[in-house]
Order: structure tokens, then sequence, then C-alpha cells
């Protein structure tokens, strides 16, 4: 059996789950989401609390059961929570701001990077380096988080460019001068 599969999804107050076959809908106190499960699992709604069973023991439904019992739950958490990512931009010049709804960063290219946001993200901007990605979609916002870093990343040497704000960068030695 699942560790993480079998464990069951309570639901805060302010927050309702409908159910209808695989496809799942939540509205909570930050927006509301909505998702098609994949087969192989059979959820149940009973008493503010969701759980995800199995529908055989086949292998395929073995692999979805934890993975289904997630996406529910991060679900509920996103609406009720919401979630965030920190980027941080590390080099000289190198900074970001927000105009309008779209985020632009200055990353030593001959042109600025503009991004836009899809719906359901908010970007935010705190002392020109330091960037906040948040949303109530996990999914999307570590998928915008990670474009973001994909402008420029973190190089071994210097150590400029974007950067999770947790993320550590191994640095390497560069070259050494003759003796």
């Amino acid at each position: 059996m699942s560790r993480i599969g079998k464990r069951p999804i309570p639901i805060p107050d302010k927050v309702s789950v409908t159910v209808q076959g695989r496809h799942v809908a939540v509205k909570g106190p930050k927006g509301e989401l909505a998702r098609q499960l994949p087969g192989g699992v059979v959820i149940s709604h009973q008493d503010n609390v969701i759980t995800v069973d199995r529908v055989d023991e086949s292998r395929l439904a073995r692999q979805r059961h934890g993975l289904c019992r997630t996406l529910v739950a991060n679900m509920i958490e996103g609406v009720s929570n919401g979630y965030s990512k920190r980027l941080t931009i590390i080099g000289v010049g190198y900074r970001a701001q927000v105009q309008g709804q779209k985020l632009v960063l200055s990353l030593g290219y001959s042109h600025p990077v503009e991004m836009d946001p899809p719906p359901g993200i908010q970007f935010v901007v705190e002392n020109n380096t330091n960037v906040i990605v948040s949303g109530i979609d996990k999914e999307l916002v570590g998928d915008i988080a990670a474009k973001i870093r994909d402008a420029r990343p973190p190089e071994p040497y210097k150590g400029k460019g974007v950067r999770y704000a947790d993320e550590k960068v191994l640095r390497k030695a560069g070259k050494t001068g003759k003796k």
C-alpha cells in the first residue's frame, strides 16, 4: 500500500470540494481549481475528509495512487493558503521590476527579458533583486519560477544569475595565474 496514498486529506472549514467521478473541483477563499485525475483510482468524499483508493492492484493503479492523493491535497492547500516561490537575482546591474502585471528583468543581455503572468499568478519584486511568484496552483507557480530562473541560470564561477532563495550554487575555483 502506498504510504502517501493511504493518508486521508482533511478539508478546512472554508473549502468546499466536489467530486464527480475522476473530476475534482475545489473552491476556497483564494480561488477555485479543477482537475481531471488519471484513471486507476477512486476518490471518495465523506465527513470533511477525502480518501483516495486504488481500483485494483495493477502496476498503473499503484503508481497513480500517491500521485492523485498529492494532487488533490495540493489543490486544497492552494485554495486555502496559496503557494509562493522566492527567487534572488545576483550580479552587478541585474535587477527586476514589475510594470503593470508584467515582470521585466535586466540580466545583462542587450534587451530586457519580459514575462507576462498567466492567469492566477502574481509577481512581487522587493529591493529590485528579490522576486516572489505567488498563486494557488503549485504546479504553475513552480513552472513560472523555473522559467524565470532559466532566463539566466546561476553560473559557477562568480555565482551571477537568477537562483531560488534557498538554492546553494557550487562554486568553482577558476583559473590560477602562472607562477
